[in-house]
């Protein structure tokens, strides 16, 4: 049993209880912490009344969809929970980083709320949780069960303590399985075809794609539907790289692809001790070959529409390739979200 089908029958469970009047009913003021202990992130108090709307962005993709559909997209909520099934540490970690993303949950509420009510999909591309702990994955498995999702994994997706460690496959490795239980689709790649539009999700967390992943893709343009593409982070643009090194300094772009001879020069005046070269951004978000390989022939692919994409926290839009424009969405957490309309 999965995160998702524990949450649905522990859901229909405490239904039952609650008409026995043996938990607290919804709207009382009854504790929002799991079952088996305190949520550390109710120390910081919310002022929910004084939340600002929904920041919604509209956009028009015309794909060739067989019947017109709306999808909300949406991206960085960066849950921060932690109870007492956690260590001390990660208590820690939740009630500091609730002070800066501590809103995501109320967005993320309203956003599943407004997209219910307007029949919309919903599609997240990254950094659900801010870091791995049960009280988070609980969280997001309740709320894929709220709407009909489709996601990509962020790099946040598979953080333990937030930038304690180099980050690679093996340290993914470690929580992969509980993560996914949280989510209804696989998180390194997987397709789903709305109204003959092909949404395809793929990892590129830690700034590369594999070669099983272009042989994935190339299978799937094989059904000869319009492509949309979903992942955390957004792919090299020229425009949008040369905004972000302006921003940060020129310390990095924080996008997939962006050419060798643009990342060895990130991270200037930067000095670690030997051992911790992995802290560079250069060496973090070097292209290696097969993600050069994939971005050059996607480039190619006629079939794709438009990719969407998170990461960045603000919006921005750029044309991508020939056939498709790559629309960044900003952060859940500051009420930025996306809502496509696909023709």
């Amino acid at each position: 049993m999965d995160r998702r089908d524990f949450i649905k029958v522990s859901g229909t469970a405490a239904a039952g209880l609650a008409i026995a009047g043996c938990v607290p009913k919804s709207g009382s003021t009854g504790s929002t912490s799991s079952p088996t202990g305190q949520d550390f992130s109710d120390r910081i108090t919310r002022e929910t009344d004084a939340f600002p709307p929904l920041n919604i962005k509209e956009i028009t993709v015309k794909v060739g969809a067989t019947k017109p559909f709306d999808v909300m997209h949406v991206s960085d909520t960066h849950l921060t929970r932690s109870d007492d099934r956690d260590d001390e540490r990660k208590a820690w970690l939740a009630a500091r980083r609730t002070r800066y993303m501590g809103y995501g949950e109320h967005y993320l509420d309203e956003a599943i709320r407004h997209a219910n009510a307007h029949g919309m999909y919903m599609m997240h591309t990254g950094d659900m949780i801010d870091f791995v702990s049960e009280a988070n994955l609980d969280l997001t498995a309740k709320q894929m069960l709220a709407a009909d999702w489709f996601a990509s994994a962020g790099n946040h997706e598979y953080s333990k303590y937030v930038g304690e460690a180099r980050e690679d496959e093996a340290y993914k490795a470690d929580s992969r399985e509980a993560v996914q239980g949280a989510f209804p689709n696989d998180l390194t790649f997987a397709s789903r075809v709305i109204n003959g539009v092909d949404f395809v999700a793929l990892d590129d967390v830690y700034y590369n794609f594999t070669e099983r992943q272009h042989e994935l893709m190339e299978e799937e343009m094989k059904k000869g539907l319009p492509v949309v593409m979903l992942c955390h982070v957004p792919l090299y643009t020229p425009e949008f790289c040369k905004s972000e090194l302006e921003a940060t300094n020129g310390n990095c772009a924080y996008l997939t692809g962006v050419p060798i001879e643009i990342t060895e020069k990130y991270d200037p005046g930067k000095t670690y001790p030997a051992g911790e070269e992995w802290r560079y951004r250069k060496v973090q978000q070097r292209a290696d070959k097969p993600t050069q390989d994939f971005i050059a022939w996607l480039k190619e692919q006629k079939q794709l529409k438009a990719i969407l994409a998170g990461h960045m926290h603000h919006f921005f839009e750029e044309r991508f390739s020939p056939t498709a424009i790559q629309y960044t969405v900003g952060a859940t957490y500051n009420g930025d979200v996306q809502v496509v309309h696909f023709k």
